[in-house]
């Protein structure tokens, strides 16, 4: 019987090409058709430490980085002991037999890796060497492999034809190590590949692309993991005329930076990690009181201080939620998927413009570096937004209403102060108490413009709900779409959408006599947060650094919901 999804990783060293073979294997797979989603996990140094990449690969869409493996590639003796438990009954460990023995391996066989690169002219064709041994296990045409390097890497060099030739001969030369192996898994089915048109992108550069398609003029960030590709793209990509893209040497001069763009009319954005995050709180609050639009990229990793660096973690919501000191609530967006990355910046930067204040965004390690091949974006479909500026007479008092109102532009008419204290309605600092609760009315009040985010929903007569937020939405849905199969009774809740909710979810969320919010950080900071909007929420958390596994996670949840009592029961 044909499998219909396919699990492998490869694990060793940083530094040993565990990333690139992941990542290769997965684009050759997307190209014909298949569904893919990689996850990689290193330590923070440049080269040695634990490492390890894996790719999915599925006849339909993948929702998670997946559970048990069905293929191991070991580079060095601690990746066995590390990972063997994690390969399913029947699976099969490739090891590196020029690194170690076979002591430990129950099911595998090894490969002389660098020898074989040798062998072929092109030591660095190791990767392909280990490829090639994993397409044969499940029956995975060559050519799907060839055709890929084929094109990776035909650049007009002298010596293209000569690189693609050592890899295609190692891609050979690992195929036949696996045939005479003995080795053999479930062949993997046929793609069915879907009808539209797919773009195969990590989550920090589809938030990147969407900033642009949403009209963003200027890029400033200081290089943190895990944000710094979003950096690099930019800097290759936000281009041409009234376009601007720059490293800056910290993050408090990345967030001045912004708020001065956006008080001179600019769509600006920055983004970063924890810690610098951190270092923008006054900013963040200068941008709140003024009423500057800017947008804000959190990429969450383990915290606090430095924390786990190159480490996945859903723990900066309070803070992106609260920044600044005093009564201020900025509006979160928390994609869920890489496809949602793209329409997370687009509306963030919708959202800044229409409300003029900070908007944040918050994303989070395991999303960032993940590649999946999604639909890809129709640009001209996008509803794109500017603020509404003012353009008639000086005497403008530019704080006088209740809401928004249209916001001058240095060196046009309607002069202010685009005040960080408290101010009267022209900007003019202010200790009036009628002033400061008037402002305080508007700012607020102004989120009320925010009232066009989405939410998900199923099943919603059941009084029991699981609600993830941010990246672990997949592998969530994975979880819950098996404990629907085995017949436990959920309702669906979701939205990125943090702050404010949309119309209608909270409503549905206080409906519910528990909410099971599953999330990556010690806190549960997520459903304390829905506690004190009314909800009856708990949290299922995770902290060491990694994403949940669905099978884990499904059982956590059913435990608890076996547990609940309903509401009104005599005990």
């Amino acid at each position: 019987m044909d499998s219909n999804d396919f699990l492998v990783r490869f694990a060793g060293e940083g530094g040993q090409g565990q990333v690139t073979a992941a990542d290769a294997l997965a684009r050759a797979a997307a190209k014909v058709g298949y569904h893919v989603q990689t996850f990689s996990t290193f330590p923070s140094q440049i080269l040695g430490g634990p490492t390890f990449s894996q790719v999915r690969i599925s006849t339909k869409p993948v929702l998670s980085a997946g559970d048990e493996l069905d293929v191991l590639v070991a580079l060095n003796r601690q990746a066995v002991d590390m990972h063997r438990s994690d390969v399913r009954s029947g699976g099969v460990c490739i090891y590196n037999s020029e690194e170690f023995e076979s002591n430990g391996v129950e099911s595998g066989f090894g490969i002389e890796v660098d020898e074989l690169a040798k062998s072929t002219g092109n030591a660095r064709a190791a990767n392909m060497v280990m490829i090639g041994a994993v397409a044969e296990l499940v029956e995975l045409p060559l050519e799907i492999l060839e055709s890929f390097v084929t094109d990776r890497f035909t650049r007009g060099r002298a010596n293209d034809q000569e690189i693609i030739d050592a890899n295609h001969k190692a891609i050979h030369l690992g195929a036949d190590e696996a045939r005479n192996s003995g080795f053999r898994l479930e062949q993997l089915a046929k793609p069915e590949p879907p009808k539209y048109d797919q773009l195969m992108i990590a989550g920090n550069a589809a938030l990147a692309m969407g900033a642009k398609a949403a009209g963003l003029d200027m890029y400033v960030g200081y290089p943190i993991s895990p944000a710094t590709t979003i950096l690099v793209w930019m800097e290759n990509n936000l281009t041409g005329s009234g376009k601007f893209s720059y490293q800056v040497s910290s993050e408090i001069e990345a967030i001045g930076t912004i708020i001065g763009a956006g008080f001179a009319g600019k769509k600006a954005m920055t983004a970063t990690a924890g810690p610098g995050f951190s270092l923008m709180s006054e900013g963040l609050g200068l941008a709140w009181m003024a009423e500057i639009p800017c947008v804000v990229v959190d990429v969450q990793r383990g915290g606090p201080s430095t924390g786990l660096p190159t480490k996945t973690e859903q723990s900066d919501l309070f803070i992106c939620m609260h920044p600044a000191h005093g009564d201020a609530k900025m509006p979160i967006i928390a994609p869920g998927e890489v496809e949602e990355c793209f329409f997370a910046a687009v509306q963030a930067l919708n959202w800044a413009e229409r409300y003029q204040g900070p908007v944040i965004v918050i994303t989070e390690m395991q999303q960032a570096d993940r590649s999946q091949n999604i639909r890809r974006p129709d640009l001209d479909s996008l509803v794109v937004e500017a603020r509404d500026v003012y353009r008639g007479e000086n005497g403008y008092r530019r704080y006088e209403s209740e809401s928004v109102s249209p916001m001058p532009i240095p060196g046009g008419p309607g002069a202010y102060v685009g005040n960080g204290s408290e101010h009267d309605f022209t900007g003019d600092t202010t200790h009036r108490p009628d002033h400061h609760i008037h402002g305080t009315e508007r700012r607020f009040g102004k989120l009320k413009l925010l009232n066009d985010g989405t939410y998900e929903e199923e099943n919603s007569g059941v009084p029991i709900a699981v609600m993830p937020w941010g990246a672990s939405k997949g592998v969530v849905r994975e979880a819950y779409n098996l404990l629907q199969s085995e017949g436990v009774d959920l309702s669906w809740l979701y939205t990125m959408f943090l702050h404010p909710l949309p119309d209608g979810l909270l409503e549905s969320l206080r409906g519910k006599d528990l909410v099971i919010v599953p999330e990556l950080n010690y806190q549960g900071q997520w459903s304390s947060i829905l506690r004190s909007e009314g909800v009856k929420a708990e949290s299922i958390t995770r902290y060491d650094g990694l994403p949940f596994k669905y099978g884990e996670l499904a059982e956590r949840i059913r435990a608890r919901v076996e547990q609940h009592v309903p509401s009104g029961a005599v005990l």
